[in-house]
């Protein structure tokens, strides 16, 4: 199957902004405010699943061997990441109508 050069680029820079956006969230995490540092700590899966995902595909169109597993990897992280978010914003959202 042939992929276009093109596409790995894409992906290999879309990989690189997820990792940028690594850099605010560990800064995050070192604050002093504790809600900060909570919400840091929850938005981290998130980043990381986004770079697993990235990763992943960007190996499995550049090498030969298969790197799906890790874009699976991924996909879970983020999917428990977006559930604990979801949990969450349905406790506040109870706590504001109640």
């Amino acid at each position: 199957m042939y992929i276009p050069g093109w596409f790995v680029w894409l992906a290999l820079g879309l990989a690189a902004l997820q990792a940028l956006g690594l850099v605010p969230v560990i800064r995050r995490l070192h604050g002093s405010d504790s809600a900060v540092r909570f919400e840091a700590r929850l938005n981290l899966p998130d980043v990381v699943s986004s770079l697993l995902l990235f990763a992943g595909l960007v190996l499995s169109l550049a090498v030969a061997e298969s790197w799906f597993w890790l874009t699976c990897a991924g996909f879970v992280l983020m999917a428990a990441a977006y559930a604990v978010k979801g949990v969450r914003w349905l406790r506040i959202r109870q706590r504001h109508t109640a």
